[in-house]
């Protein structure tokens, strides 16, 4: 829970593997000792640093003020704290707060894993629960990676950490979970350690440094003694200056290990609870229908016949969107049809056709150079440069769990359990949203069904407390299959012109890739910072241009000169973070276009890639390792073969790819070969399930069907309209992990770039012919 505790008639996420807190004395606890919101406490000294300063002044003011942060996770009954995330039981279960959101990616089993392993429990006996709002949980690593295009100069790069622990930035995004948290649960598994270490030692009369944990025991020769008897007394010792670690490498030794998913027994057997299972006294339920993309108003609805509808209760309205309120959710889900809701669009209508002449005027005119090697501009003036114009669609999340939220609103205060990735931004927008404080908003993080980046987006949430306030009783909102896809923030559009020379030899001497898409990073952090003002004045000190719309786009290869621009396009359509990012589509630019050089150079394309990764020695060995397993024929002419890599986060990929187009013009994928080196694995199952899944992700996009937009609506209202590869049409799959030693790198994302460029380059190879647009349709250019 994140700011109070679940409701008595609410189980926890997880109750097959999750200890239940004491739920209303808990919600009590965490609410008084949570820390104060930057929305209440400092406003006065927000407001003067905002209002008497600018620029510079302000960055720095901000970044130097001191912090200090004290825990507040809340102890059920027999369980006792250490510190921020580990609480232990009388019964020996060892419970790890986790601030990270649930969604399929495995963190409720990798951040457990860190900290058991270096405490030395029993895994049998760990248990995991969402870690309550606190900047000590603050994610500055998944902010830089989400909102880097928000503020781009070193300068507010230092002060965005500095601010995303302020403000308490809790946030599941970039693969981060890992990479930001690991040191952290190393060194809270370490101190509980050594103060379980130190009582047992003082019961033996031994020193403490000889004795070790294993398996829920302190052990010192043929002695144990249970965690669980111990912890009571062990919780006020104190530490050392510096924290021994364990550095042995036995079989005790949980990181490493393929152990098995906490949250797998309660997801296969039903009792995992997801937002959409939450029952409250006298709940009713909610569903609701929004206007066209753009700025849309509604005009009236059909109210008498709504009432028609049985366990239909009432029908909620204002200018942006109606909705029905039923005893149950698909009675109020058929009133929408009946209220016939009429809206009016100004503004122009957006259609694909504006879509693809937004993009098109975009990068005819001037970008913003975003990074740059070199003198580009030079080294193509001097002659004719070999050019090739791509293009990717937008796309939809279509996560298996449509938008929801569940809002209480009692006595002044409003609860709200929710599938969200970024909990105190939610807290801060549902605040806005019902003119309360922040404080008195409680958010209940739920584990999520898929998400792939959409849960970033609050808007479920908002329109959950507007009705639980103007109700008065709790209510529970589920948007359709049919609302999720009509207003998803889907992954932007994009256009690339791209452009090379080539030397003699035939190795690249210059690159410019310019790139038309919209500037989603700066919407992104527009939209979910809407409501912090730290934010919105580092954003006025951006350059131009947005980083976040060609992530990726810079080669890895040793490459005298290159350039990567942007060109923003006002498509008119609002957009947000789908996994990978831009990388889905700038990896995609940049190794098709590899593969066509290679192709004029004369030269293999395995050879004319590994050829200039002399610098890249992981990814090269990820392209050997690919081609090798996946008995790579040199990607000849009717081979069906086709390779393509990535790095980003950390982690390096390469990608084999079968494929060739069947009766009916169908692209069909027969086999993937995929080679990962993302240093060291805490849990490689999950990694695998990450990167198999990953694979089948961009393998859907990559060939599935295009979102496109009628009269202000996508066309795709069913899953069914998104052309989604079934079981049938899964390929044989094969997955390398190569072995490391390097700092963990991101996994959950890393696997989607790679594919659409190798079932290109594969179809290539298969038909003769080049297919420069995603996602990928036989016939088309």
């Amino acid at each position: 829970m994140t700011g109070g505790g679940n409701d008595a008639a609410t189980p926890a996420p997880c109750a097959a593997r999750f200890p239940p807190p004491d739920r209303h004395d808990t919600a009590t606890a965490m609410r008084n000792r949570l820390p104060p919101s930057p929305s209440s406490a400092g406003l006065t000294r927000r407001g003067l640093l905002i209002g008497g300063a600018a620029g510079v002044g302000l960055v720095l003011a901000w970044a130097v003020w001191p912090r200090r942060y004290l825990p507040n996770l809340t102890a059920d009954k027999g369980e006792t704290v250490f510190g921020a995330w580990i609480k232990i039981g009388d019964d020996g279960h060892v419970t790890v707060a986790v601030p990270q959101a649930e969604h399929g990616q495995g963190v409720y089993t990798a951040l457990p894993q860190i900290v058991a392993d270096e405490l030395g429990a029993d895994w049998r006996t760990v248990a995991v629960e969402p870690a309550p709002l606190n900047p000590l949980y603050a994610n500055p690593l998944g902010a830089n990676e989400l909102f880097e295009a928000a503020t781009t100069t070193t300068l507010t790069a230092r002060w965005r950490d500095a601010h995303a622990v302020r403000i308490g930035m809790m946030l599941t995004a970039g693969s981060s979970s890992v990479r930001a948290f690991e040191d952290d649960l190393r060194q809270a598994g370490a101190a509980a350690r050594v103060l379980l270490c130190k009582v047992a030692a003082a019961r033996w009369g031994v020193d403490w440094q000889a004795c070790d944990t294993k398996a829920g025991f302190v052990v010192h020769g043929t002695d144990r003694l249970r965690f669980a008897d111990l912890a009571a007394e062990a919780a006020g010792g104190t530490l050392p200056d510096a924290l021994p670690m364990r550095i042995n490498q036995d079989d005790s030794r949980l990181s490493g290990q393929s152990l098995p998913r906490l949250d797998a027994p309660s997801k296969v057997d039903g009792s995992a609870n997801f937002t959409g299972d939450v029952r409250l006294p006298d709940m009713v339920f909610a569903s609701i229908r929004q206007g066209p993309i753009g700025e849309s108003k509604l005009l009236r609805v059909d109210r008498a016949a709504a009432d028609r509808i049985p366990g239909v209760l009432q029908v909620v309205t204002n200018d942006r969107w109606v909705a029905a309120i039923g005893n149950n959710w698909w009675a109020a889900n058929r009133a929408l049809d009946a209220l016939a809701p009429r809206f009016e669009t100004r503004r122009g209508v957006v259609t694909s056709a504006t879509i693809d002449a937004a993009l098109r005027a975009a990068l005819d005119a001037p970008g913003q150079r975003i990074e740059a090697v070199g003198d580009v501009e030079a080294v193509l003036k001097d002659a004719r440069p070999i050019t090739a114009d791509y293009r990717a669609g937008l796309a939809a999340h279509a996560a298996i769990e449509t938008m929801s939220a569940t809002a209480r609103f009692t006595d002044g205060r409003l609860e709200l359990w929710l599938p969200t990735l970024a909990p105190a931004m939610a807290r801060d927008a549902a605040a806005a949203a019902t003119g309360l404080a922040a404080e008195k908003v409680i958010i209940h993080p739920m584990l999520i069904g898929g998400s792939f980046g959409a849960n970033l987006d609050h808007l479920c949430a908002e329109q959950a407390a507007v009705l639980a306030v103007k109700l008065k009783r709790p209510v529970q909102l589920t948007w359709s299959r049919v609302e999720d896809l009509l207003h998803d923030r889907f992954r932007p559009p994009a256009m690339a012109r791209m452009a090379a020379r080539l030397g003699p030899d035939g190795r690249i001497l210059g690159w410019r890739a310019r790139i038309a898409a919209p500037a989603t990073g700066q919407e992104i952090a527009a939209r979910l910072l809407a409501h912090d003002a730290g934010f919105r004045a580092a954003q006025a000190l951006a350059p131009a241009g947005d980083r976040y719309a060609v992530a990726g786009a810079a080669p890895p290869y040793r490459i005298p000169a290159y350039a990567i621009d942007h060109h923003p396009a006002e498509i008119g359509v609002p957009t947000g973070h789908w996994r990978s990012g831009a990388h889905s589509y700038t990896a995609f630019f940049t190794e098709c276009f590899l593969d066509e050089l290679a192709h004029l150079s004369g030269t293999e394309a395995l050879s004319f890639r590994i050829g200039m990764l002399g610098d890249n020695p992981r990814l090269a060995r990820c392209l050997s390792t690919a081609a090798s397993l996946g008995g790579w024929e040199g990607g000849i002419a009717g081979s069906g073969q086709g390779i393509a890599c990535h790095s980003f986060r950390g982690s390096y990929i390469a990608v084999l790819v079968e494929a060739h187009v069947g009766e009916g013009g169908a692209v069909s994928v027969d086999r993937i070969v995929a080679a990962v080196d993302c240093g060291r694995q805490i849990n490689p199952d999950l990694v695998r399930q990450q990167i198999e899944g990953g694979l089948l992700f961009g393998m859907a996009a990559a060939i599935g069907e295009s979102i496109g937009i009628t009269r202000g609506m996508p066309d795709a209202r069913r899953l069914r309209d998104l052309g989604l590869p079934r079981l049938a049409d899964t390929p044989d799959i094969t997955v390398e992990l190569i072995s490391s030693e390097a700092d963990p790198g991101g996994v959950s994302e890393l696997a989607v770039p790679p594919v659409a460029p190798a079932i290109a380059n594969a179809l290539q190879a298969a038909t003769g012919y080049r297919l420069r647009g995603l996602p990928l349709v036989p016939g088309s250019k």
